[in-house]
């Protein structure tokens, strides 16, 4: 740990930690956001075929295989970060997150190298999903050790860079089915946000490598090996954590879903794109806010608020988009999904960083996050994508499910372990 590393609360320093944290995930939401939304492009470039389900569902579980392999990212890197600090975590998050959409962003399809294609796509993934295992522990741990007692703010940033990310890919989602043949969006168009991606992954790497480690960080007793003390001392909250990811994972995945659905029941194929837009929009402005208001009443009062009214109004708004199969439906609904994604998840990051101390905090963090995406959000696509053949209120009913995990999570993390 450095010697020189800050001691005191500098809310300049803190406004940077956002900035470095940020684009970083930026880079990994944008990846996940903009494959999710192009997959029914990739599912006919890399997987031969007639069935249209079956190969949308193909590339879908690219998705789920990508966070089959977070919790190692997480096992390692958090374990990393709390050993050597969280910048030199969060430079080598960034690092390997470059590499992954580099490789998706030149990836030959089927018709270039045939069975290849597929094995291409999937070493991206990997890559993109070791990465990502380690990049919210150690963001969210790196945001709040610089936050002072404004934790929820800042962390909540790590929400509002995820809007940002979702309005960007569905700015490139409409714009790109809007005004591309089909012809040019398979030869081309699906690869240029991927191109764009790569863009913000230099200049997120050279800002990480510029700022020191944090004082809290500085000054803890480090643990010989983190990950075995978390396992042993917090498995629990580990645990309490990683269901309390649930709500905030879906309405994620629900957003990014939607455009697909869309198309299924006939809708404009820009129409999805144009909503995941407005949600991000809405995710974006609206998540400091809320991270503001957590700072005074606690996270968890506000959490629990958003996921009752998730669970309640999820199935309505489901049948609203069917029952009407008019754009300004789908559109209201994405922006609901939005107004949820921000009030649940913008306190989300600071909850769980509360939860474990400094020594284990990136392990922690890492890897309760990421079993809870792993278990809840990885196969949601696919998932959703089979289970709307028997009933299209299923990603209602999914919502629900999900919801139910959260609110016991957060139930715990009350009760048990005492957060606001």
């Amino acid at each position: 740990m450095s010697a020189t590393a800050p001691t005191a609360y500098d809310p300049a320093r803190a406004r940077r930690a956002v900035v470095a944290a940020s684009l970083g995930n930026v880079l990994e939401w944008f990846d996940i956001i903009v494959y999710a939304f192009m997959a029914p492009v990739i599912a006919r470039l890399f997987f031969p075929g007639e069935d249209e389900t079956v190969k949308l569902i193909s590339a879908y579980l690219g998705i789920g295989v990508s966070y089959l392999i977070r919790p190692l990212g997480a096992v390692i890197i958090g374990n990393y970060g709390d050993r050597h600090g969280r910048k030199a975590a969060l430079t080598l998050t960034i690092g390997l997150m470059t590499l992954g959409v580099a490789i998706m962003a030149f990836a030959p399809t089927y018709a270039m190298i045939g069975v290849g294609a597929p094995v291409v796509l999937l070493i991206s993934r990997l890559v993109q999903g070791f990465s990502a295992g380690g990049e919210f522990g150690s963001a969210t741990a790196f945001m709040t050790e610089n936050s002072g007692s404004r934790k929820a703010f800042y962390a909540s940033w790590q929400v509002a860079t995820q809007g940002a990310s979702l309005l960007l890919a569905g700015l490139a989602g409409w714009l790109l089915f809007s005004f591309l043949d089909p012809a040019a969006l398979d030869s081309w168009g699906w690869r240029v946000p991927f191109i764009f991606g790569l863009l913000i992954g230099p200049v997120g790497l050279w800002i990480r490598s510029q700022l020191p480690d944090t004082a809290e960080f500085a000054a803890a007793s480090p643990e010989s090996f983190p990950l075995r003390a978390a396992f042993a001392k917090y498995i629990g909250r580990i645990l309490v954590a990683a269901m309390c990811v649930g709500v905030a994972t879906m309405s994620v995945y629900l957003i990014t879903y939607l455009p697909a659905f869309a198309m299924k029941l006939g809708l404009p194929n820009w129409s999805g794109y144009a909503g995941a837009f407005l949600a991000g929009l809405v995710a974006l402005v609206l998540s400091p806010f809320v991270g503001m208001l957590a700072d005074r009443i606690g996270q968890t009062r506000i959490m629990i608020v958003a996921a009752v009214v998730g669970i309640v109004a999820v199935v309505p708004m489901v049948q609203l988009i069917i029952s009407t199969g008019a754009v300004w439906a789908l559109l209201v609904v994405e922006v609901v999904l939005g107004l949820l994604m921000a009030t649940y998840f913008a306190p989300l990051p600071s909850l769980m960083a509360q939860l474990f101390p400094v020594q284990v905090r990136a392990t922690g963090l890492s890897v309760g996050y990421n079993i809870g995406v792993t278990a809840m959000g990885s196969f949601a696509p696919a998932i959703l994508a089979n289970w709307v053949q028997s009933t299209p209120l299923a990603p209602g009913f999914y919502y629900i499910i999900v919801g139910v995990i959260s609110l016991i999570g957060l139930a715990l993390a009350r009760r048990v372990y005492h957060q606001p």
